[in-house]
């Protein structure tokens, strides 16, 4: 029997090249050791988002973003959380033998918490049961589908080690291996992926490149990268590029070296070096641009594409909580 790994992906607007490289790519080229399944956190999404349509379509959003891709409805299960409703009983179980202290230890709650504590708020302002049991409900998505590995960055490593706690808990209390016990899985070569400014490309930033701009616009965000004042003639550093680093990730082999002797020569304007990873990005996500597009233009299938997937992963999730109802008593 293959290995499982979960992706839980949170509806939060159109992805950025640190998206993609960082949580999409690495996530979807597990399909190749283990059998791969991605759900859309949209109940985790309502902690924050207020507003019906917007997350309604933010959804749409990301569902063909990931589609676009590659992800395979026919190979891999790709699912709405809402519509495993599975997934809210065992969080509900989970929670009467899940300890506060866990919870007030989750980076997201204590992160509010200190900024409450600094601005002389109540500790608990603007702190809602639903960020304050997020580590709960992300137990249930991950422990209801028999997960080996959750793909996740080392800043969310936290989550899957209480994923584990309230696993190990919940088996100790009932006694047996009624829960598998899941492990993060940590992706070495893109772990931070630059923005045009040089820092982690982030939105909280506003240093991202969108991965499905316009070519035009594409160019235009590129050609905005920061560097130094190094002139045409001087050899330049690689190893001190952002646009260098970037490069690389989209890059061949040959097709590195060779910009890295351009580098070194001298003779090469830092527009030149722009124009070269522009092309080598546009080479990548120009297909996949077109795929969002086209996906994007049919809702319709979208809609059946995730209601397939639901229907299959309720049919998962109905094991797991048969073994757990036995084993509470209230089967």
């Amino acid at each position: 029997m293959s290995k499982v790994a979960l992706t839980g992906i949170k509806p939060t607007g159109i992805p950025h090249i640190g998206n993609y490289l960082g949580a999409i790519k690495p996530a979807l080229e597990l399909t190749k050791e283990f059998e791969s399944r991605y759900f859309i956190a949209d109940y985790h999404a309502i902690n924050t988002i207020r507003d019906g349509k917007l997350l309604k379509n933010l959804i749409y959003e990301i569902a063909a973003a990931w589609l676009s891709c590659g992800l395979d409805p026919e190979k891999s299960l790709f699912y709405r959380q809402s519509s495993v409703p599975e997934t809210f009983e065992l969080s509900t179980i989970l929670a009467a033998s899940t300890p506060k202290g866990l919870m007030n230890r989750a980076h997201a709650y204590k992160a509010v918490t200190a900024q409450n504590k600094e601005a002389g708020k109540d500790i608990d302002d603007g702190v809602n049961m639903g960020l304050f049991t997020y580590p709960i409900l992300m137990a249930a998505d991950i422990l209801l589908f028999d997960t080996d590995v959750v793909p996740v960055g080392r800043d969310q490593a936290q989550h899957i080690e209480m994923t584990a706690d309230i696993a190990q808990a919940f088996n100790y209390q009932y006694g047996g291996d009624i829960l598998k016990i899941p492990q993060g899985h940590f992706s070495k070569d893109t772990e931070i992926v630059v923005g045009i400014d040089g820092r982690k490309m982030s939105k909280s930033y506003d240093n991202v490149i969108p991965l499905f701009a316009p070519s035009k616009q594409l160019r235009k965000i590129i050609m905005k990268i920061v560097t130094n004042s190094q002139t045409v003639e001087e050899p330049k550093n690689p190893d001190e590029s952002h646009i260098f680093s970037l490069y690389k990730l989209f890059a061949a082999e040959k097709q590195i070296e060779a910009l890295r002797e351009k580098y070194l020569a001298g003779g090469m304007g830092w527009g030149t070096a722009k124009q070269e990873l522009y092309e080598v990005i546009e080479a990548t996500v120009a297909p996949i641009r077109d795929n969002y597009d086209r996906i994007m233009s049919d809702k319709t299938y979208i809609d059946e594409v995730l209601k397939k997937g639901s229907e299959k992963a309720r049919a998962v999730a109905a094991a797991t909580l048969r073994r757990v109802r036995s084993a509470v008593g209230i089967d």
